[in-house]
């Protein structure tokens, strides 16, 4: 099982038509026509409409709005309708609603409310499931199955404390496997019955504040666990679907770099990766690339769908910016250039009411096609449309790979010591954006993936150390390559018990370094680092967390300037086989990062074709016909020339470039190069 089966990129995204009269359906179907929209997410929502009572279905309405869309030659990617349960679930069964960290359960009210431990929620919404996909498995307009919606939170009840324990007897077996696990021993703390565990919580006499304990194989594992509890309602559903339809694939859409969820757990079960992408600001495009990479990655580099964006404003944070004339064009192609096979909205029609009233649409609440974002909408359309099936199934060919590792960002953060200012995903978009201003192809994998085909391995803050990964970094280095990692690595195995040798643990010798000590100090401390040699050296700034390193055979290449430790080592180059492993001792700031980043980078030729013009992206994709694909992204608000580094097409103007042409690239403007064979 794979991706849909569409002719072009999907151009549309989520439609809400239950909330609107029927005569509204008719201008929004016209307008679509305008927008060039072929594909709409329907029945997201509609779990109280399909099912008013326990024992009455009523698809009506449903019936009505998919046989609309088909008729009007549009795709329909299809919702069970589980994301929200109604009230009467709730009114009948109080039980499945959630309980907070705090203990405090919750009535009825909001979306992300259900149990996923309840048997009640599992039993209904499979059954949900079961019926849609029933009644519409045959249906010719839809391509796929969307299960849920933006699955998060968790849940602290007496039901899911039993689903947790149920969950470490089939991870640990016994009680002194488990107890061995936790450390235990500390604070008195050994268990003699499974039934004496309960969940980190404000009520345990071991709070730290949420999702943080004094014993961190706890929490480690009941994060662990809440993933596992919601990847459960998504493969029972599945399951439901698939009894009546084998063949269509099915998805449920991610956030992105989500911390609750481990998405790596939850990839093999997706016939294809889909997500929602709200950047918080206008100056994310870097973290868009990361966040693009790693849902790519999911899947083994299969492409993904762009399944959810504003085309100009979220509604859900404290200041909502709106995006520039331009952006939300620039961010669709930056999304096809990443990997996405479509381009998809949240919403085609502003919702009239509740809490998503003032977020984005194409529509809005006059239904005016004169708009500026609708006419950007339909000029993006128009685009699409004309660009036709190229990309699709094209894949990056990546010599590059970034490690990131759920587990290593729960156990990092949930740590007493060294700091709590040291945060996970800063330190990994921290390195991916030096990547990402090289100009490199890059894969975003789990720890667990084949490195055998990447010449380097980026793994910013490896806190945890996981099965054969220590030796399988050496074999990266071993044939050639480089492994770059950074403080705080290789401290912790999968239990989050630190190794008992020398810091980073099993990477040392990889390294070539140990490291005794470390000093953590507020965001105020700077000590500076030194790097390069002879003319070449400058300083740089470090904050937060410097380990003090003494080489074992590794070449230093920065030092820090101040402290009882100046003149020490705070970056390092091993050489390990024919390559190298090496090692970030502080929280550089950004142009220390790209300095270490680039000279990894320069060893093996991959720099990309414009490292030194800021702010533009390349991106290459090849598709499965070999036809090779060159985006090129200016995130300035100001024209870029550049020179072409290889003649092509392109393919959104239909203009040629020849090798050594100059290309102009406007305000946020965009080229899809066809490459010459």
């Amino acid at each position: 099982m794979s991706l849909p089966r569409t002719a072009k990129v999907p151009f549309g995204g989520d439609y809400n038509p239950e909330q609107w009269p029927e005569d509204v359906w008719k201008q929004d179907h016209r307008l679509f026509d305008a927008a060039r929209i072929d594909l709409v997410t329907v029945g997201v929502f509609d779990w109280a409409l399909i099912q008013p009572a326990e024992d009455v279905y009523d698809f009506s309405l449903l019936d009505r709005i998919i046989e609309r869309a088909g008729t009007q030659g549009r795709g329909i990617c299809l919702a069970t309708g589980t994301a929200a349960h109604p009230p009467w679930l709730a009114k009948a069964y109080p039980e499945v609603t959630r309980t907070d960290f705090e203990g405090r359960r919750h009535r009825f009210g909001q979306r992300h409310n259900s149990c996923p431990s309840s048997p009640v929620f599992r039993r209904l919404s499979t059954e949900l499931a079961r019926r849609v996909a029933g009644r519409y498995a045959d249906a010719p307009a839809v391509v796929a199955w969307h299960v849920g919606n933006e699955y998060g939170g968790a849940c602290y009840c007496e039901l899911c404390a039993a689903g947790f324990r149920d969950w470490l007897r089939r991870r640990y077996g016994t009680l002194d496997a488990l107890n061995a696990a936790w450390y235990t021993s500390f604070w008195s703390h050994t268990f003699s019955d499974w039934e004496q565990i309960e969940p980190p919580s404000a009520l345990t006499e071991h709070w730290r504040g949420p999702d943080h304990t004094a014993f961190q194989g706890i929490t480690l594992d009941y994060l662990r666990f809440s993933s596992d509890a919601m990847l459960t309602n998504f493969r029972d559903e599945k399951a439901a679907i698939r009894e009546s339809s084998p063949d269509l694939p099915v998805t449920t859409n991610f956030m992105g770099m989500y911390r609750p969820i481990d998405y790596h757990r939850w990839a093999p079960h997706l016939d294809f990766a889909s997500w929602d992408n709200y950047p918080p600001d206008d100056g994310s495009a870097a973290r868009m690339a990361l966040t693009h990479d790693l849902m790519r990655g999911l899947k083994d580099g299969q492409p993904f769908w762009l399944m959810e964006q504003t085309p100009s404003v979220t509604a859900c944070r404290d200041v909502n910016p709106l995006k520039r004339p331009g952006l939300m064009r620039l961010w669709s192609w930056q999304a096809v250039a990443h990997g996405a096979d479509a381009v998809l909205f949240f919403q085609l029609r502003a919702s009239r009411g509740a809490s998503e009233k003032y977020h984005g649409a194409v529509i809005g609440h006059a239904g005016r096609a004169d708009t500026r974002v609708f006419r950007e909408v339909a000029e993006l359309g128009a685009e699409l449309e004309r660009f036709g099936p190229v990309s699709l199934g094209a894949r990056t060919p990546a010599r590059v790979a970034m490690l990131f590792d759920w587990d290593s960002w729960w156990a990092l953060e949930i740590s007493d010591g060294p700091s709590r200012l040291v945060r996970y995903q800063q330190v990994v978009l921290a390195y991916h954006r030096a990547l990402w201003e090289a100009g490199v192809d890059l894969d975003v994998v789990a720890v667990a993936a084949d490195l055998s085909g990447y010449d380097v391995v980026v793994a910013p803050a490896l806190h945890m150390l996981k099965g054969d990964l220590p030796e399988r970094l050496e074999a990266v280095a071993a044939r050639g390559g480089s492994v770059l990692t950074t403080y705080l690595s290789g401290r912790v195995d999968e239990n989050d018990q630190a190794f008992l040798m020398d810091v980073p643990g099993p990477l040392g010798q990889l390294m070539g370094i140990r490291v005794d000590e470390w000093d953590a100090r507020g965001p105020e401390v700077v000590n500076p680092v030194r790097l390069g040699a002879g003319a070449d050296r400058f300083d740089v700034e470090a904050r937060l967390l410097f380990e003090l390193v003494i080489p074992q055979g590794a070449e230093v290449l920065g030092t820090y300037q101040a402290d009882f430790y100046a003149g020490t080592a705070a970056v390092t180059r091993n050489s390990f086989g024919h390559g190298h492993g090496w090692y970030v001792a502080a929280g550089l700031d950004q142009v220390g990062v790209s300095w270490v980043v680039r000279q990894v980078l320069a060893r093996h030729d991959l720099l990309g074709p414009y490292p030194d013009v800021p702010e533009l992206e390349s991106a290459l994709r090849i598709a499965p016909d070999g036809t090779r694909l060159l985006f090129l992204l200016n995130h300035r608000v100001e024209p870029v020339e550049v020179t072409a580094r290889t003649g092509g097409v392109d393919l959104l103007t239909g203009d040629r470039a020849e090798t050594g042409q100059s290309l102009r690239l406007p305000a946020y403007g965009v080229v899809v190069l066809r490459e010459d064979r």
